[in-house]
């Protein structure tokens, strides 16, 4: 596991071992407040373990951003934390979490440690706001890649934890390219320093304009080659020959 200070109280932590996934962490001088898990328990364990013995807090409350597994899973490594996360979100780890983790057990022995704990504080439209130290913590409605999304701004350092509406491969998976893009369009407005992604590394405050304008790019181009693709004779080949290279992003 890759961890970095980012500024005053603020850390990130990039897995090493599935999809560069990134969870946070911001300390007061008694508690801290995680934002999001990591994907495989050890690593949730291992970020878990340098917040209470290297930062010398224990965490009391952990942010989800969003309902999928390699962002919430790791809750019940927190036992005696509120977790705290959107409306949708909390329906969505009920409705879903179950049935995903059995599949997810039964693939890979790692996950039966893992126990679905879900959301104790919830918000629906507006926004919600948490204290720690010197920090002022705001969670808001960022959906696109899912549709119970949210992001977390540090105020005073203008970093947002932006869970995967923001990444370097814009990628959704049960939510809507509009709305995705709406999201995009806001986070590259909002005059930050960083922007922690939900997947990769952290984009700095010389990056986001270019990072913002190529992620819009990116989700123009699909949409651009769908709708030719739909009017092929086979449209159902000329949408499996659509690539990422093609619209214009990397795979790498």
């Amino acid at each position: 596991m890759q961890r970095e200070r980012v500024s005053d109280n603020v850390y990130w932590f990039q897995s090493e071992v599935y999809a560069q996934v990134t969870a946070g962490a911001i300390t007061g001088p008694q508690w801290a407040v995680v934002i999001d898990t990591l994907a495989l328990p050890e690593e949730t364990i291992e970020m878990r373990s340098y917040i209470e013995e290297q930062l010398g807090v224990p965490v009391r409350y952990v942010i989800n951003t969003h309902y999928h597994a390699d962002h919430s899973w790791g809750n019940c490594f927190f036992p005696g934390a509120t977790v705290i996360a959107s409306k949708l979100c909390r329906e969505l780890i009920a409705e879903k979490g179950a049935l995903s983790l059995e599949a997810a057990k039964k693939q890979n022995p790692v996950f039966k440690q893992i126990k679905l704990v879900l959301p104790h504080l919830t918000f629906g439209e507006g926004t919600l706001s948490l204290r720690v130290g010197k920090k002022t913590l705001v969670m808001q409605a960022t959906p696109g890649h899912s549709k119970d999304g949210i992001s977390v701004l540090i105020e005073e350092d203008r970093v947002l934890f932006a869970g995967d509406a923001f990444m370097s491969l814009p990628y959704f998976v049960d939510g809507n390219p509009d709305e995705m893009a709406t999201t995009i369009k806001k986070i590259g407005k909002m005059g930050l320093e960083n922007i922690i992604q939900g997947h990769g590394d952290i984009i700095l405050r010389g990056e986001i304009e270019e990072a913002t304008r190529e992620n819009l790019a990116y989700l123009a181009a699909i949409r651009k080659a769908v709708k030719s693709a739909s009017k092929k004779r086979e449209p159902l080949e000329a949408l499996a020959e659509i690539n990422v290279e093609s619209c214009g992003k990397s795979r790498v």
